[in-house]
């Protein structure tokens, strides 16, 4: 497990809402965190399913996790490109896509030790933190939904 110092940045989500990044993470359920980019063909698709695989095995336990994807793109990823990514995903209520200024894009990517200088370089990383936890789980590489769900049952859901 890591610590982190993020940002307190606010970003928005897919519906524009504005959203403190502190306040997401300092939840009493898991959150789940990875970066992506709407247009990206080879492992944002991967990751996305993922999510997607581990909410449908969640079922009606899916709320008790929160998803959250943020763009490594926010020139291009407006809200109605990141909602319309996750519909295009069959993404449940649990999963929020944001993206920000790209100042703030990089300070959180910073801020969790991920920075890349180029979408074109990014790598498959996850990252989870349990309720009310100082410490980030890190999760280098694709996991199966079984692999994904041992570890978000660590991080505290049952």
């Amino acid at each position: 497990m890591e610590r982190y110092s993020l940002p307190d940045v606010t970003l928005l989500d897919q519906n524009g809402r504005k959203v403190r990044l502190r306040s997401l993470v300092e939840s009493d359920k898991p959150v789940v965190l990875d970066f992506i980019f709407g247009t990206c063909t080879t492992i944002c698709p991967v990751l996305s399913s993922c999510y997607i695989n581990l909410q449908q095995k969640l079922g009606a336990d899916s709320q008790k996790v929160h998803l959250v994807s943020i763009s490594i793109d926010p020139e291009n990823d407006t809200p109605k490109v990141m909602k319309e990514y996750l519909k295009r995903y069959g993404a449940r209520p649990g999963w929020d896509f944001l993206t920000g200024s790209r100042r703030d894009i990089d300070a959180v990517m910073r801020g969790f030790n991920a920075y890349i200088p180029n979408k074109m370089s990014h790598y498959a990383l996850t990252l989870i933190h349990p309720p009310k936890a100082d410490k980030w789980i890190r999760v280098y590489g694709i996991m199966s939904t079984s692999e994904f769900l041992a570890e978000i049952q660590k991080a505290g859901i049952k």
